[in-house]
């Protein structure tokens, strides 16, 4: 044996007289199954990709393996599971300029030119921006881009995913004007000019002056984002908005064997996609399911997108933006549920929610076990708490509550902040809860998550006592909200999201039991490997 990180790569072979065959044998560990007595034991045999024997010690002498894995009492947890995150996207965005913590338009500038000093990009792509972290926090505008950047194209999307940022040369390309109206979103105006700013889908019109991205980018986007999963522990990415292409080569991919990570591919609600996936059905393999429609009920709380029932707190003519109409969500529902499509609609605001949840009501009435879901269901009045249940799953992200803590009771107020990020009333109503990240507009760590889940506070460990810490969850409804109940969420309970004999062996270790461990101390665990079928995906180099 080498170091404890090296492990993996220096298993023994085990000398049994034992007829029972097992490609691996993991042992002398802490294992929480996550099955439905949460039992924790300390060895697993695994054959042919799934879990065969699932006990104690004895295992090492009833079975036979090629390799013995002794992992000297380390933790060892389902292969997690991101239930909303931007998987494609993430890919994309590592060749993009990173705006995110940025604090003000001035760093933004010198982020830009550091990456344009090692690429020579003719079209300036970043993402993360988010002035709410700015000293002035107003939107920017065009003039500084224009000055920096003259003659080329610029894009940069707020971290949310609902804004863009652009200058000049992308406003006169893209023939957008002090005129130009768009459905489901706005051209921000300074003194009756547009500013540079584009919110929700005006920022299509930006985006569609741009060549489509290579098949080979495809692809390499897609490589970058699954060896990110792995090293934190990701075995399944519920990617929350795909079109055809993009979940054809993803099907490609895995068939080759070039892509193994698996992936829930929400279908994005766009009329091509409808039409194909509909008439084609639900597909299911062990790597890829798509048997679900992503749709935007509203935009985000940050750019002040989401759909309110009563106006923002800071800025009093402002209700926010449906992207898709009540009707439009309403007929789409009663589609869906008559081709036993599940319907995930992200829903930010108090109104979105209201009328997702009332849309939700009306279609399910015949269906006996839909499991539609509410990706983010970030804001609730408690009267529309009540409609969440065993036929609608709340798919919320806990980050988003430490992240947004600083300026939400801005958008808010204090009395309506008290219906949002309430992760506990959502599940004591829903019974199961699906977690996930959101990212690249949070971090990919899922321990994040964890931590933001069950401790209410930033990274930074704030504020001292938690915020709203009546919502937060404890440690094992956080494990199973990154596992079982993800696993559940996605029709796939069945083959992954606990450790049971007969599910695929999907695993990842970690260098501290984040069970048990001080609070304080979540954080600082360490992937140590990642599992899928029982084979090693991804190792820490303890160098």
């Amino acid at each position: 044996m080498k170091t404890l990180y090296t492990l993996l790569l220096s298993a023994l072979v085990l000398a049994s007289c034992s007829t029972e065959k097992a490609d691996l044998i993991i042992h002398n560990a802490k294992i929480y199954t996550v099955n439905d007595a949460f039992d924790i034991k300390s060895a697993v045999a695994i054959k042919d990709g799934k879990f065969i024997a699932i006990g104690g010690e004895e295992i090492l002498s009833k079975y036979n393996a090629n390799d013995l894995l002794d992992i000297k009492g380390l933790a060892v947890y389902p292969g997690l599971i991101d239930a909303h995150c931007h998987f494609y996207q993430l890919g994309l965005a590592q060749e993009q300029v990173d705006l995110r913590g940025s604090k003000s338009v001035e760093e933004i500038i010198d982020r830009i030119k550091a990456h344009l000093e090692e690429n020579n990009d003719e079209v300036i792509l970043g993402r993360g921006w988010d002035q709410n972290l700015w000293e002035e926090k107003v939107f920017p505008n065009k003039a500084a881009l224009d000055q920096a950047f003259p003659g080329k194209l610029v894009i940069l999307e707020r971290v949310d995913g609902h804004a863009a940022y652009v200058n000049s040369e992308v406003l006169n390309r893209a023939k957008i004007t002090a005129k130009t109206k768009v459905d489901g979103g706005e051209v921000i105006l300074e003194n009756g000019t547009p500013s540079g700013v584009l919110v929700d889908k005006a920022s299509d019109l930006a985006y569609a002056i741009l060549p489509a991205p290579s098949v080979e980018k495809k692809i390499r986007a897609l490589k970058k984002a699954e060896a990110i999963a792995f090293e934190n522990g990701l075995t399944t990415v519920d990617d929350a908005g795909l079109n055809r292409d993009i979940l054809e080569l993803i099907d490609s991919l895995h068939t080759s064997k070039q892509l193994k990570i698996r992936v829930y591919g929400m279908i994005s609600n766009a009329k091509e996609n409808l039409e194909h996936y509909l008439n084609k059905g639900i597909s299911q393999t062990e790597r890829l399911t798509i048997r679900s429609v992503k749709v935007y009920a509203d935009g985000a709380l940050g750019s002040r997108g989401a759909a309110l029932k009563s106006p923002y707190a800071d800025d009093p003519k402002n209700t926010g933006l449906f992207l898709t109409t009540k009707q439009q969500i309403e007929d789409l529902a009663l589609v869906l549920a008559e081709k036993g499509f599940q319907m995930n609609t992200h829903a930010i605001g108090d109104a979105a929610n209201q009328v997702v949840l009332d849309a939700y009501t009306k279609a399910l009435v015949d269906v006996e076990d839909p499991r539609w879901r509410v990706e983010h269901a970030q804001v609730v009045e408690k009267q529309d708490l009540e409609k969440f249940g065993p036929k609608v799953i709340p798919s919320v992200q806990p980050t988003h509550a430490t992240s947004d803590m600083e300026w939400a009771d801005e958008r808010l107020g204090e009395e309506r902040v008290q219906n949002a990020y309430t992760y506990k009333e959502l599940l004591d109503w829903a019974g199961k809860l699906a977690l996930g990240t959101d990212f690249p507009v949070e971090k990919v760590n899922p321990l994040h998550t964890f931590y933001a889940a069950v401790a209410r506070k930033s990274l930074e460990g704030n504020p001292q006592g938690g915020y709203q810490t009546a919502n937060a969850l404890s440690r094992s409804e956080a494990l199973k909200g990154m596992t079982s109940w993800a696993a559940y969420a996605n029709f796939e309970e069945d083959f992954k999201g606990s450790i049971e004999i007969g599910k695929v062996a999907d695993l990842v270790i970690l260098s501290k039991d984040i069970m048990t461990v001080k609070e304080s101390e979540i954080l600082q665990a360490k992937v140590v490997a990642t599992l899928m079928d029982g084979e090693v995906v991804y190792q820490l180099n303890n160098k």
